[in-house]
C-alpha cells in the first residue's frame, strides 16, 4: 500500500497563511472531472459547512479498465481551478496498488486494519471523518464506506441516474449512515429515487454553482475550441457521442450508424456546420464513417477529439441545437445553457437494454419522453423545463417501481393506475413479462395450467404430497 500525497499538509493544518483547523475531516472521493466539479460546486455553495472549520481531502481514483494509460484526474487540464478547495489530494489507485479500484474491497475481518492503515498514511490521527462519494453501490465508494464504518456518508450523483432507483441493496449498518443525496437539478420538480427507500433526502446543488465551476475548468478547453473552430464560421449544431457499444448495449456498427443518423437529422433541420464530440472512450473509427456521410450531405463537420468538456462547447459555441441519444449532457445543455436539444435512437436502446433493472433505463426513459425526435419532430425550441418534472414524475416512478418493486412497494397502486391510463401510449418503456410478474395492467393473465407447469410450483406440490404420505 502507498498513499500518494499531492500536498504535504499535516493533520489539522490549513494552507499556508491560514489558521489551524478543528473539527471533522471531510474526505471527498472522485473518479471523474465532472464528479470533482460537482463536489467543488457543492463546497462553494456551502453544502459542507464553513471552509475554516474542516480539513478537506480530495481522493482521486481511476476506474478505467487500464488506469495506467489514462491521465489521473488531478493532472487533467483545469484541475488547478478546483485544487484550492482542498487541503490535500490523495490517490486511491496508489494507496491500494496493485489492486484495481473498481474490483477491490476489503475483507470484513480486515476493516479495522484498513482504517488504521488509511489514518496512518493520510495523517488522520483519531479525527472524526465524514465521507462524500459517488455511487455507494459500487467500488471504490463501497470499499471506503466499509473501511470508515462509523463515519457519516454523503452520496453525490452528477447525472440522470440519480432519478432512478438504487441498483443494489445497501446493508442496514451502512444505509443508516447516509445523510443525503446531492444531485444536479437537471429537471426541476422531479425528485430523485436514489436511496429513497432508506429515507435519504435529496439535496440539489445550485445550478449557478456548477455552471461557474464548469466554466472555470473549461478555460483551457475554450482555447482549444478557439483554435479548432473559426469564430466567424462556427458550427450551429453539436452531436454527442457515447460509448454504448463498449458497455454492450449495441454493436459498434450500430453505434456508428447512430451517429450517422444524428448527422442526417442535423442536416434535415438545416444545419450546414456541425461539430461531433465523441466520448473519450469511443474508438476513432466512428469519425471516418461520419466524415464520409458529412461529405455526401454537403455538411461541414468538425470532429472534436480533444479533451474538452461538453459544457465548454455549449458555453463557448452557443449552438442552436444539440443532438444525442441519452447522454446527461443533453439535459445540461437545456438546463444550464437554454439550448434546444433533440434525441436519436432511443427506441433501439429501449428495446435492447437488459436486464430491466439496468440503471441506464431511467436516463434513457427521461430523454425519450422529454425530448423531440430529431428525425421526425420539429426541433429548435427550448425544453419547457418548468413543467417537465410534473410530466415525467409519474412515468419515472412507474418505471422505477417496475425496476425495483421490492424496494418501493408503496408505489404499486400509483404504478397500476398510471399503466391503466397511459400504457397504450407508452408501451416502449415496459416489458410484458415484467408487468405480468408484478400483476400490473398490460401483463398476461396467469393461467392455472401455466402455474401447474411452473417448476417451482411442481416442486412445492411434490414436497407437500411427500409429507402427506
Amino acid at each position: 500500500m502507498s498513499g500518494t500525497d499531492r500536498n504535504d499538509s499535516g493533520p489539522g493544518t490549513a494552507p499556508a497563511g491560514g489558521t489551524p483547523r478543528r473539527g471533522t475531516t471531510q474526505i471527498f472521493f472522485s473518479a471523474t472531472q465532472y464528479a470533482a466539479a460537482t463536489v467543488t460546486a457543492a463546497l462553494r455553495a456551502g453544502l459542507f459547512g464553513p471552509r475554516a472549520e474542516h480539513r478537506r481531502i480530495l481522493v482521486v481514483s481511476n476506474t478505467a479498465a487500464v488506469p495506467e494509460v489514462g491521465t489521473p484526474l488531478d493532472r487533467m487540464a483545469g484541475f488547478e481551478r478546483l485544487r484550492p478547495e482542498f487541503d490535500e489530494v490523495r490517490s486511491w489507485n496508489d494507496f491500494i496498488s496493485p489492486h484495481h479500484p473498481a474490483g477491490w474491497s476489503p475483507r470484513g475481518q480486515d476493516l479495522v486494519l484498513w482504517e488504521k492503515a488509511v489514518r496512518l498514511a493520510w495523517n488522520l490521527g483519531d479525527e472524526p471523518v465524514e465521507i462524500a462519494c459517488e455511487s455507494i453501490q459500487a467500488n471504490p465508494s463501497r470499499a471506503v464506506a466499509d473501511i470508515f464504518a462509523d463515519s457519516p456518508i454523503h452520496v453525490y450523483a452528477d447525472g440522470l441516474m440519480s432519478y432512478g432507483p438504487t441498483r443494489n441493496r445497501i446493508p442496514h449498518q451502512m444505509s443508516t449512515r447516509i445523510a443525503r443525496v446531492l444531485h444536479l437539478d437537471l429537471i426541476p420538480g422531479l425528485r430523485p429515487m436514489l436511496l429513497a427507500e432508506y429515507g435519504v433526502e435529496p439535496v440539489a446543488v445550485p445550478n449557478e454553482s456548477i455552471v461557474e465551476v464548469l466554466s472555470q475548468i473549461g478555460e483551457e478547453g475554450a482555447g482549444i475550441l478557439a483554435g479548432r473552430v473559426p469564430a466567424e464560421d462556427r458550427p450551429t449544431a453539436v452531436l454527442l457521442g457515447q460509448y454504448l457499444s463498449a458497455i454492450d448495449l449495441i454493436t459498434q456498427d450500430e453505434e456508428e450508424e447512430l451517429h450517422v443518423r444524428m448527422l442526417r437529422a442535423a442536416a434535415r433541420a438545416g444545419h450546414r456546420g456541425v461539430l461531433f464530440k465523441p466520448h473519450p472512450s469511443a474508438p476513432s473509427v466512428y469519425n471516418r464513417t461520419l466524415e464520409a456521410e458529412a461529405e455526401a450531405l454537403g455538411v461541414r463537420l468538425t470532429v472534436l477529439s480533444e479533451p474538452v468538456l461538453a459544457e465548454t462547447v455549449f458555453a463557448r459555441l452557443k449552438p442552436e441545437l444539440v443532438i444525442g441519444c441519452f447522454s446527461t449532457a443533453l439535459m445540461t445543455a437545456a438546463a444550464f445553457y437554454g439550448i434546444p436539444v433533440a434525441r436519436v435512437g432511443t427506441e433501439l436502446l429501449l428495446d435492447r437494454i437488459t436486464p430491466y433493472e439496468n440503471s441506464n433505463r431511467i436516463p434513457l426513459t427521461i430523454i425519450d419522453a422529454a425530448l423531440p425526435d430529431a428525425e421526425r419532430d420539429e426541433t429548435g425550441a427550448p425544453l419547457p423545463l418548468d413543467s417537465l418534472g410534473g410530466k415525467l414524475g409519474p412515468l419515472v416512478r412507474t418505471v422505477g417501481y417496475c425496476m425495483q418493486s421490492r424496494k418501493h412497494p408503496g408505489l404499486h397502486e400509483e404504478a397500476a393506475a398510471w399503466l391503466a391510463a397511459h400504457l397504450a401510449g407508452h408501451p416502449q418503456y415496459f416489458k410484458k413479462r415484467r408487468l405480468t410478474a408484478l400483476r400490473l395492467p398490460g401483463g398476461s393473465p396467469v393461467r392455472a395450467e401455466a402455474l401447474r407447469r411452473h417448476p417451482a410450483v411442481r416442486k412445492a406440490v411434490k414436497q407437500i404430497r411427500a409429507r402427506q404420505r
